[in-house]
């Protein structure tokens, strides 16, 4: 069986997730403590009970997504449940390190709370957003972004997800006239994400040198598992190119779309699982190959089938 895992991005991120897998596998459950002592608070309770409004705050969100995804990765590596290549979207790629042995977990937990607090401290509220753009080509979302970022007004492509689906993100003024000027062009979709920062944009690079200087001090390994990274849709293998990648990835788009036919091509893999909360993975891997089977690991029963 040649597998790929897909670890999800923030988004994700729900009350009581994980809740199963913490119940039955002792495994996952030493991740939650591990988190917790990484951090030195109970990330666990707030995985477990919220409030939700604390949960979605991005410095909160990103290391509560990335335990939950090692502990159940932890879990399926325990069962000898193994993929050929990994990726995972914008916060999932510290996931998929994580798997690869080359990032300690700890070392991930606590640089995705400082990478969280850093993308949200890079521009003040009310100052930028984002809006997904559904149903348009690329080319012709990115020939607007650049019209009007020519007018002073900052937008630019953020995440390329899958076919027909592509965020822009950049000023408020940035992203109200891209979507104005796409829909004249004859978008039917267009839909504003309730998110508190402009992320994956230019306006985040006080962001990324905040994380280039956090990662002073973290030792990176050279990858047991091949990953795709987010920046360039590339495969590493070693551990030289990681740092630089992470840090261009937080002010650069999620070449997600390009991601994952890079792993279809190159791997040629004959089922995904998405690895964590929810399955949005899974739906940008459908549009992209209705073929692959896909699993998902976001409760018990589901872990339990891949294990037969």
């Amino acid at each position: 069986m040649k597998r790929v895992f897909l670890f999800p991005g923030q988004g994700s991120q729900v009350v009581g997730m994980g809740k199963q897998v913490f119940d039955h596998f002792d495994l996952a459950q030493k991740t939650l403590k591990e988190a917790d002592e990484a951090l030195g608070e109970s990330l666990s309770r707030m995985i477990l009970e919220g409030p939700e409004d604390v949960l979605k705050e991005t410095a909160n969100a990103q290391p509560a997504i990335l335990t939950v995804s090692v502990a159940v990765g932890r879990v399926l590596f325990e069962h000898g449940i193994k993929p050929e290549v990994m990726a995972g979207h914008s916060l999932g790629e510290y996931s998929a390190l994580v798997m690869a042995s080359a990032l300690r977990f700890e070392d991930a937990v606590r640089l995705v709370r400082a990478r969280g607090k850093f993308m949200q401290e890079a521009v003040p509220l009310g100052v930028g957003t984002m809006s997904a753009i559904l149903g348009s080509d690329p080319e012709v979302i990115e020939e607007v972004c650049r019209e009007v970022t020519a007018q002073g007004k900052l937008v630019e492509p953020a995440n390329y997800n899958c076919p027909g689906q592509l965020v822009i993100s950049g000023t408020i003024e940035g992203v109200a006239l891209a979507s104005e000027e796409l829909k004249e062009k004859g978008v039917k979709r267009i839909v504003p994400l309730n998110v508190s920062a402009p992320f994956h944009c230019s306006m985040l690079a006080s962001a990324a040198e905040k994380l280039n200087n956090e990662m002073e001090n973290v030792k990176f390994n050279h990858p047991d598992i091949p990953y795709v990274a987010n920046v360039d849709a590339q495969v590493v293998r070693t551990k030289e190119v990681i740092r630089e990648k992470l840090v261009t990835q937080v002010a650069k788009p999620v070449r997600w779309n390009q991601s994952l036919n890079r792993i279809l091509e190159e791997f040629q893999p004959n089922e995904m699982v998405e690895v964590g909360s929810g399955q949005v993975v899974c739906g940008h891997m459908k549009k992209i190959s209705r073929e692959l089977p896909r699993k998902h690991t976001d409760t018990f029963e589901a872990i339990q089938e891949l294990f037969v």
